[in-house]
């Protein structure tokens, strides 16, 4: 059977597949691709072939379907299936499972586990599941040093499998105290007669059950490994978390920033309904009315200048939106620098003189670009002259203040990502209404 179906290939397979086809099916396919070919049958087919594929293979679908449609896949079979299904999947896909249930559902999910599965699971219950305890798995392999080499893989043949990655064994004591690490390279390239003593790496990095998962994925990303151990404030291992989950928190902080950026609920999602995004957005536009008002204040209360100077309500929306999307711009690297920790105590002044003199630069280049055009157009030098120092003035305020926000607010404890778009999009359009206007007010006699 060749290995490069294609999806609509996939499909047909499936609909016509003997037992043995759909056996060899669920040895090479990727879950992902089956699940999505399923998605694609109408709901009397899927059921049927759903029934057809053995428990381990329903169990690893069960893991790649999406959060909220796990339920109603697992309630397609028997009570005593779903006890089956359940037993196959790893104890942090459970987690996380129920927790997108309701209590009802939860209790009865639960009920379906077995002994060591519902210890397991309630253990990583109690966990916040933003942190490392939330996140782990506890089907790890651990060993102790004085075991040998031999003894060590015959213990990996009988469990291996029953491991969410057995790349790296973690040596403990009796106490389950994490003492180093070995790698199975390390163990299957040595005699028989070496103890794991021998080869273990005491110089183990590990995280803390009540690690953020921000923090997890900077350590992640700055060792570069596949999987790393957690342990509790005694140093004893707890469990493990892998990088298909670190994978998971990049893409949830990714898109809670981006969302938040945007004044969106971190949880809305596209195909979510319409009471949701009312629900996410409403409240964010409400305050950004708020923000509004206060800068038709501003533009109200030089009315008489725009009264008597007509140009300037042409030109005013300029000046103030290229000041927010200056210090859009700046606020945008500022929070990926402070999410990343990019931006320390060491650079943050080199960092500031950097945006200072970026609004500086484009503040003079775009301001000329405007003067000059205002000139041609309405033929008025000192009208070009306000407008091209208006539009310099508040971009070097624009690219400051995308730079002071997101840096104060983190000193206050306040997610950058979540409030700075408002705070510096407020500040930008107010300082250019004012600046502008105030300085054609200024130069009246001289414009008219």
């Amino acid at each position: 059977m060749k290995d490069d179906l294609t999806k609509e290939e996939l499909n047909d397979l499936l609909l016509h597949a003997t037992d043995q086809e759909l056996q060899e099916i669920s040895e090479y396919a990727h879950p992902v691709d089956i699940l999505e070919a399923i998605h694609h049958l109408d709901e009397d087919d899927a059921k049927n072939i759903l029934n057809r594929f053995p428990d381990e293979v329903l169990g690893r679908l069960m893991e790649e379907e999406e959060d909220e449609d796990r339920y109603e896949f697992l309630k397609q079979f028997s009570k005593d299936r779903q006890k089956e299904i359940l037993e196959e999947m790893s104890t942090d896909e459970i987690v996380d499972f129920v927790s997108t249930l309701t209590d009802e559902q939860e209790q009865e999910v639960l009920a379906h586990l077995n002994t060591e599965d519902l210890h397991d699971v309630q253990e990583l219950m109690q966990y916040e599941p933003d942190t490392a305890g939330g996140i782990m798995t506890t089907e790890f392999i651990s060993i102790r040093e004085n075991k040998t080499i031999l003894r060590t893989l015959e213990y990996l043949q009988e469990n291996g499998n029953d491991a969410e990655m057995a790349f790296y064994l973690y040596v403990i004591d009796k106490q389950n105290h994490l003492k180093g690490v070995v790698s199975v390279r390390d163990i299957i390239t040595h005699k028989f007669d070496v103890t794991i003593a021998e080869l273990t790496n005491p110089n183990v990095i590990s995280l803390n059950v009540n690690d953020d998962q921000e923090e997890i994925a900077k350590i992640f990303d700055k060792y570069d490994y596949i999987m790393l151990p957690v342990v509790d404030d005694d140093n004893v291992i707890k469990g493990i978390i892998t990088i298909d989950d670190v994978i998971d928190i990049i893409k949830e902080e990714t898109t809670e920033d981006m969302h938040l950026l945007a004044g969106v609920d971190s949880d809305e999602k596209v195909d979510g309904s319409l009471r949701e995004s009312i629900r996410s957005r409403l409240p964010w536009l409400c305050i950004n009315l708020i923000t509004c008002i206060l800068a038709a204040a501003v533009v109200n209360s030089y009315s008489s200048t725009i009264s008597t100077i007509v140009a300037l309500a042409a030109i005013n929306p300029i000046i103030a939106g290229m000041g927010g999307n200056a210090g859009t711009q700046s606020m945008t690297v500022v929070v990926r620098a402070i999410a990343l920790n990019e931006l320390t105590g060491e650079n943050a002044r080199k960092v500031f003189f950097k945006e200072l003199g970026t609004g500086m630069i484009c503040g003079m280049t775009i301001g000329l670009i405007v003067g000059i055009g205002c000139f041609i157009v309405y033929g008025n030098g000192y009208l070009g002259f306000v407008s091209a120092l208006s539009m310099l003035l508040n971009l070097i305020i624009a690219t400051s203040v995308g730079y002071l926000v997101p840096v104060i607010l983190t000193k206050l404890k306040v997610d950058p990502a979540l409030a700075s778009s408002i705070f510096v999009t407020t500040f930008t359009d107010c300082f250019g209404f004012f600046v502008f206007l105030s300085t054609a007010t200024l130069l009246l006699p001289y414009i008219v």
